[in-house]
């Protein structure tokens, strides 16, 4: 079965959305999403540490940063290395941070989103609102990537150069759950 996507924002709306989501964040909201993205950098540098995978928790799921504490430094550190070889399928990396305690698909596509910012982008509830769609998992989230990845390409956002994981997809992220926030709730 192939999942069906269909943008509730009309594209011209998207940069605009985008924007507007950075305007609205709150500085503690900036700061988190800064933080992912250097820790995201970090990790894609070989630096598979808890304190890295909890930057990037922190800032798309505070309330779960403290089940991670169960994984094992070694059982951290594999996930990441499977996550952070570009090599990896889709699949390969998600089931691979899955694996740890704490984290689910949609926080997994926020880690890889913050490693290959060019690559993934995050699953949640408010982007799929934007997509007219709410189901969860693996296959999913490839189809999902694969259909953002399709915008981003379209040249309909641009990077916001300025701020944290800088490319299309980060971008188009931000103008779906800002459309979210102003027309689904």
């Amino acid at each position: 079965m192939v999942a069906y996507f269909q943008l509730q924002p009309a594209e011209s709306d998207l940069q605009e959305l985008a924007e507007e989501y950075w305007e609205k964040t709150g500085e503690k909201e900036r700061l988190l999403e800064k933080a992912a993205f250097e820790a995201g950098e970090a990790i894609r540098n070989g630096e598979y540490t808890l304190a890295n995978l909890e930057a990037i928790v922190r800032w798309k799921s505070e309330r779960v940063v403290h089940y991670l504490i169960a994984n094992s430094t070694e059982k951290v550190r594999r996930a990441l290395a499977v996550a952070a070889n570009p090599a990896n399928t889709t699949e390969a990396a998600v089931r691979a941070l899955i694996e740890l305690n704490g984290v689910d698909i949609q926080v997994a596509s926020a880690i890889l989103a913050a490693i290959f910012p060019e690559k993934y982008t995050v699953m949640d509830f408010r982007a799929l609102e934007a997509l007219g769609h709410s189901r969860h998992d693996v296959h999913f989230y490839e189809e999902y990537l694969a259909f953002c990845k399709r915008l981003a390409e379209s040249n309909i956002v641009k990077p916001q150069e300025e701020l944290p994981g800088a490319t299309p997809l980060r971008t188009l992220d931000r103008a779906l759950g800002e459309w979210s926030r102003r027309y689904a709730g």
